[in-house]
């Protein structure tokens, strides 16, 4: 009797395409899907994407290549998220739905914030919990941002009911219906949000 091939499979979401890849166990790329999103500049230094349209485009490159899985008579092992890191998405964790776009790990809008709070010699303590340095690059002050600046956030934080990720947290919510919220150690490490020392959110 002939063996079953086995797959695993790839979702790369990038900073301006997502993109899904079939690997044989042996890892060789077999088969690729790739699709480009917008990028949204409202001000200088601002960079946004639709978290619906990564959303969108991710499920349809991950089902091109199931498709061409079964073509190939195969069986997925295992599917991993790779992503864009710092990338901050803040959403409603009833309905689903986004408070904000997406703001990007280039996004600087928040440098006068952080160069306040260097000011303050914070800096040591951040370094000292996160292994990072204050800077807009990272995900902690891009939360801080929206919950200021979108007053249904603040709703939804009174409420308790707003979430938050990098974009491998928002599309593993709800690829599983909103049964997981949950990222890996190396994504949480670049939030600012997270002791590298005790492996637990500070």
């Amino acid at each position: 009797m002939k063996t079953k091939k086995k797959f695993i499979i790839s979702i790369d979401q990038g900073t301006t395409s997502s993109r899904a890849i079939l690997f044989d166990i042996k890892g060789k790329s077999l088969f690729r899907s790739q699709l480009e999103f917008k990028q949204y500049f409202p001000k200088n230094g601002w960079i946004e994407h639709d978290p619906e349209e990564i959303w969108n485009k991710t499920k349809k490159v991950l089902v091109d290549v199931i498709n061409k899985s079964r073509k190939l008579k195969g069986e997925i092992l295992t599917i991993g998220i790779t992503n864009q890191r710092e990338t901050t998405v803040l959403w409603d964790k009833f309905s689903g739905k986004p408070v904000y776009k997406a703001i990007v790990w280039q996004d600087r809008r928040t440098a006068d914030f952080c160069n306040k709070y260097r000011s303050n010699k914070r800096e040591r303590l951040i370094n000292r919990k996160t292994g990072l340095l204050i800077d807009p690059y990272f995900s902690g002050t891009k939360i801080k941002w929206i919950i200021d600046n979108v007053s249904k956030a603040k709703k939804l934080l009174r409420k308790k009911q707003l979430l938050f990720g990098t974009i491998d947290t928002f599309l593993l919510w709800r690829f599983t219906k909103g049964r997981s919220h949950a990222t890996d150690a190396t994504n949480a490490s670049r939030t600012m949000l997270y002791n590298i020392h005790t492996n637990k959110w500070d």
